[in-house]
């Protein structure tokens, strides 16, 4: 294998002859057929190897139907996972080692394994009726297509079947423990923990306690296979990475529930009810799933008819004084886009987490995009600025949704969070911080008048402005002498009467525009030892595959800089100088140029975009031979 990082083997206690190599990485994929567990088996190998200490990142891949066609090519969904003894930024560019439970999931996926790779199949599914369905007119097994791979063939579901005779189950209930077969097969292959998914499986089915069981016995069954078949005579030791994270405890975390506690997080640092309105939408739903668990932290959560109704119910608990969030996608944004215009115009704290995918329209709803920066930005009418922040990991989720409320709490403003699909599914070790690391986000509600008129009388004026953020008053309804208007119709400035004074709605456009390019957000850190002439400039998920290809390209000898940005509006005070350092700038997106658009209208520069739109992230390898491409010219 390439990971190898030596020749040095041995040999495992009690297990005569059995070879242990020493890797510094692995990429593995479990793929099969949608039906088939792979995002379980994929999660559960992930959670050892975190508990385990290797660093890890994480790719999951399945089809948009609920259950898609068995045995198709557009049935498969796969789990790919990246662990290595040292620090990791993506889930690997081609996988080492793929576990195929079917043909679909062999034909689908080998494409991607290069030569040398090991490939582990189900042969029981190769019958010649699953064969065709997934496109081979004859067995690969037995064509030589395979040949230049390390072929494992394993009875998967007859070996399952076999090991779980005596629990009494049906062969079609046997059969769907397979997935833990593998699970205890690639668990013996690279020295994981099992205690933690023993107590998983039994927690899981509790309620079924001889389910528990079996799938316990199809996860043994599978270890013990691996120690005792003369197939695979080498297994594989990946040490922990104790050397690339800075002392504290870790757990390993996805995006999506990374986002939910930073959510969490900021309503206790605010000392403010969490409100999330939101309907159902692939791939935020999560967002909502996990909030509902946590009642106990004051977190109120409301399932909506439709994305309007969430974001309208959102806005309504801003105004009542709760950190109000709603969660989507792409086409829900499309759909609340009056409402956040409409936030803007009332200037209330509101946090949109946009979970971008594939577009347009429906899309490619289980597969990852960029390409909403542009709605983020512009997508309301009138003129309607909104902050927009982007994570770039999926562990730095948690601190993003920290600064999104900051924001919005601080300048009384709807902000995006813009996350993406690959950051929500995807997952990495995350150390968890102390309380006293977070930021305090306590705000102060305006409690009596606030203006004096020239009769000495004193009122509340809903739009007199804080000179520093120029944010207005947050004043709780029912609170005595602030009553107000709120409304969509524009406001007189101070007061929040109706006004149609056209040199009054010219005042609250441009101080509203100032509000939001006045928000202090930290200068853009640019990664640049030595002195390069060609700057890459990223946003978002983006962030992992491009420090991955910049490593390659300066271990290579050309130097080049890396920038990446959080705050996409406004943008940092010196993203236009650190720009003009560079002869050449390139922005590599999941889309067809958003933020090389915003940069070139704004500073003038030839930033050049290298897009994708396949609904993968980039890789790393080619992202590298791109930004070759670029600094040679």
């Amino acid at each position: 294998m390439k990971s190898e990082t030596g020749t040095s083997t041995r040999t495992r206690p009690g297990e005569p002859g059995k070879e242990v190599r020493r890797l510094d990485r692995v990429i593995i994929r479990f793929a099969g057929d949608s039906g088939d567990g792979m995002q379980l088996t994929g999660d559960r190998f992930t959670s050892e190897t975190a508990s385990f200490g290797n660093d890890l990142s994480t790719l999951p891949n399945f089809p948009a139907e609920i259950r898609a066609p068995a045995g198709t090519l557009p049935g498969v969904s796969s789990f790919q996972l990246h662990f290595a003894d040292h620090d990791i930024l993506t889930p690997g560019d081609a996988p080492n080692v793929l576990v195929a439970m079917n043909p679909a999931a062999l034909n689908a996926n080998i494409g991607d394994v290069p030569r040398g790779g090991e490939v582990i199949v189900n042969t029981d599914e190769f019958a010649k009726r699953t064969m065709a369905k997934a496109g081979y007119a004859m067995s690969p097994l037995e064509d030589g297509s395979l040949d230049g791979y390390r072929v494992h063939p394993v009875p998967l579901t007859t070996l399952t079947i076999e090991a779980l005779k005596d629990f009494g189950l049906s062969r079609k209930e046997a059969e769907r423990a397979k997935n833990m077969f593998a699970l205890g097969l690639l668990s013996w292959m690279y020295h994981r923990p099992t205690e933690g998914t023993e107590t998983f499986l039994r927690h899981k089915f509790a309620e079924k306690p001889q389910i528990a069981e079996a799938n316990v016995a199809a996860f043994r069954a599978g270890w013990n296979f691996g120690e005792t078949t003369e197939d695979f005579a080498v297994s594989y030791e990946v040490a922990p990475a104790t050397k690339a994270f800075p002392t504290g405890t870790y757990r390993n975390i996805s995006g999506n529930l990374a986002l939910s506690y930073g959510l969490i997080a900021a309503s206790r640092q605010a000392d403010l009810p969490l409100y999330l309105g939101s309907y159902p939408i692939t791939p935020a739903s999560d967002i909502l799933h996990e909030l509902s668990r946590h009642k106990n932290f004051g977190v109120r959560t409301f399932q909506a008819e439709d994305e309007i109704a969430g974001i309208g119910a959102a806005l309504g608990a801003a105004f009542g004084g709760s950190l109000a969030v709603t969660t989507t996608s792409g086409p829900g944004v499309a759909l609340k886009s009056e409402t956040i215009g409409l936030a803007v115009s009332l200037e209330l704290p509101l946090l949109i987490v946009g979970i971008q995918r594939g577009g347009p329209s429906t899309g490619l709803p289980t597969k990852t995009e960029q390409a909403d920066l542009l709605q983020a930005m512009y997508g309301r009418n009138g003129e309607a600025p909104v902050p927009v922040v982007a994570p770039q990991t999926p562990a730095d989720c948690f601190d993003a949704a920290i600064e999104a409320a900051r924001i919005a709490l601080t300048y009384r403003t709807p902000v995006f969070l813009l996350s993406d699909g690959y950051l929500a599914n995807g997952s990495e070790p995350w150390r968890i911080p102390d309380v006293d690391e977070l930021p305090d986000l306590r705000v102060h509600f305006a409690t009596g008048p606030n203006h004096e008129l020239a009769d000495g009388t004193e009122v509340f004026w809903p739009y007199k402005r804080d000179p520093q953020t120029l944010a207005r008053p947050w004043a709780v309804p029912g609170t005595p002498g602030l009553e107000h208007r709120i409304g969509g119709i524009e406001k007189q400035d101070g007061t929040g009467n109706i006004s149609y004074d056209p040199a009054n709605h010219d005042l609250m456009v441009r101080t509203r525009q100032a509000k939001v390019d006045g928000i202090a957000v930290p200068d853009v850190e640019v990664d640049d030892p030595d002195g390069a002439r060609t700057l890459v400039l990223g946003w978002g998920s983006t962030y992992g595959p491009i420090t991955a290809a910049v490593r390659r390209l300066r271990a290579a000898g050309r130097p080049i800089a890396q920038a990446h940005l959080r705050h996409l509006n406004p943008f940092s005070k010196n993203l236009g100088e650190v720009l003009g350092r560079y002869e050449k700038v390139i922005v590599p997106e999941m889309n067809l140029g958003q933020l090389a658009i915003l940069v070139r209208a704004r500073y003038l520069v030839d930033a050049r975009s290298h897009t994708q739109v396949n609904g993968m992230p980039f890789k790393a390898e080619q992202l590298a031979s791109a930004l070759k491409e670029t600094i040679d010219e």
